[in-house]
């Protein structure tokens, strides 16, 4: 089948073409907009750093070397934020069995020394107090296991004012093209499923001959 064919075949099926995107559409825009809820997102940074202490003046100094060890700490400090020490500590200190309403997230970047702390629930006030609580945890857990001065919290986390998600547009336009996609194919499948001579070139194509003559359609007598 060529392009010009499938364009003229929908041409045909417009009515399928428009009916199954705005059904689709329109049962996704209402169930995301009627049922389901928001997301709130929170996010805390912290900040960490080794220094050596200068035997000669006793004073302390970041080197590159610093620099280097402290990379390596956020990647070890992203790991400890979600282990089931930290998330329980978190969860017990906050007067919860567990986090399982809360999505949590860790982010480190390997060229820098901040790792940041996500916390997605359905509450922004809940996500707020488990992402501040999981920074204290984290950082006191850190200082214990990787013996470390201090892991500093640079920016604690805010109650948030608008939902993180969940991506209800983009959810419509996904199933908006689904619908497409859907009559597109049920288009093309009925007409591979359709073996009746329409045209004389179905009927050379079939038989193997060439065709002799054309019959006109007779006209509606007035």
């Amino acid at each position: 089948m060529t392009l010009l064919e499938l364009l003229e075949l929908l041409r045909k099926k417009w009515y399928l073409v428009l009916v199954f995107p705005l059904v689709f559409a329109g049962a996704t825009a209402a169930y995301c907009w009627g049922f389901m809820t928001n997301n709130y997102t929170a996010n805390v940074s912290l900040y960490v750093l080794t220094q050596t202490t200068n035997a000669t003046d006793g004073t302390g100094r970041v080197t590159s070397s610093d620099t280097s060890a402290s990379q390596q700490l956020a990647n070890d400090l992203a790991k400890i934020a979600k282990t089931s020490t930290v998330m329980s500590s978190t969860a017990s200190a906050l007067g919860m069995s567990d986090l399982k309403g809360f999505d949590v997230g860790v982010t480190s970047d390997t060229t820098s020394r901040v790792i940041t702390l996500t916390v997605t629930g359905k509450s922004p006030e809940g996500a707020a107090s488990v992402a501040n609580e999981l920074a204290d945890r984290t950082s006191k857990a850190a200082i214990d296991a990787m013996k470390l001065d201090a892991v500093n919290i640079i920016d604690r986390a805010s109650v948030p004012d608008n939902p993180s998600g969940p991506n209800r547009v983009m959810y419509t336009a996904v199933a908006l093209l689904a619908g497409l996609f859907v009559a597109i194919a049920i288009i093309v499948l009925q007409d591979m499923l359709d073996t009746t001579v329409k045209s004389g070139d179905d009927a050379e194509e079939l038989l193997g001959i060439p065709v002799l003559g054309r019959m006109p359609k007779p006209k509606k007598a007035r």
